[in-house]
C-alpha cells in the first residue's frame, strides 16, 4: 500500500515522517501523476485558502474528487478537513472539494496564540491532539460517524472512505489515528 501525502503546502513533511516511522510507503503528491500511484491520501493542515487555490491550479481537485468517489480513502487534518467539507462557514473564498457531509468553521478555536494540546478519547484509548488555529465541525450529516469529541464537539469524523480531523496527529507520537485510517484501506495488519 502506498499512502500519498498532499505536498503542495502545509505540514506534509510531518505526516510523511509519521508514516515512514510506521514502515508505510509514502508518495508526496504534487501532481496528478503522483496521485495515480497512491492507494490512499492524506491532506495536511496548512493554509486552506492556499491549498484550495493550488489544488485548482494543478488540476488535483477534480482528480481527488474522482478518486475518492471511486473509493480511495482520504484523511483531511485541519485545513484538509476544511477542504473536505460540503459547507465551509466564513470561507473567505475557499471552495473546497465538497465531499463530506459536514459543515465546518475555519480558525474557530482562535488565533495562533490560542493553540493547545490535549488528549481525546478515541477507540477506547487516549490519543494526543494538537489544535493549531483549528476549525470546528459545526454539523454532521446523517451518514457521518463521530469518532472523537473535545468539549462535547466533534473533532474526528468518518463518512464512508473519508476521515476528517480538526487537529494535528502528525505533531504527536501517537499512531492510533493513522492505524485507523490505514485500516480503512485494508492496510493495517502489522505495525
Amino acid at each position: 500500500m502506498i499512502v500519498g501525502v498532499l505536498a503542495i503546502q502545509g505540514s506534509f513533511e510531518e505526516h510523511k515522517s509519521a508514516l515512514v516511522k510506521m514502515n508505510i510507503d509514502v508518495c508526496e503528491v504534487r501532481a496528478k501523476k503522483d496521485l495515480k500511484k497512491c492507494d490512499a491520501l492524506i491532506m495536511p493542515g496548512g493554509e486552506s485558502t492556499t491549498i484550495d487555490k493550488l489544488l485548482k491550479i494543478y488540476g488535483l481537485d477534480k482528480e481527488i474528487i474522482s478518486r475518492v468517489k471511486g473509493g480511495m480513502p482520504i484523511y483531511g487534518t485541519c485545513a484538509g478537513a476544511i477542504l473536505l467539507a460540503k459547507k465551509i462557514e466564513d470561507n473567505h473564498g475557499v471552495e473546497g472539494l465538497k465531499l463530506m457531509d459536514i459543515s465546518i468553521s475555519r480558525n474557530a478555536y482562535g488565533r495562533q496564540l490560542d493553540s493547545f494540546e490535549t488528549e481525546i478519547d478515541f477507540e477506547g484509548q487516549r490519543a494526543e491532539a494538537v489544535f493549531i488555529r483549528a476549525p470546528k465541525i459545526l454539523q454532521t450529516g446523517a451518514g457521518v460517524e463521530i469518532l472523537a469529541k473535545y468539549n462535547n464537539e466533534p473533532v474526528l469524523v468518518k463518512q464512508n472512505n473519508m476521515l476528517a480531523g480538526t487537529f494535528h496527529p502528525e505533531l504527536t507520537n501517537g499512531k492510533a489515528i493513522y492505524e485507523y485510517f490505514l485500516a480503512m484501506n485494508g492496510g493495517a495488519k502489522h505495525f
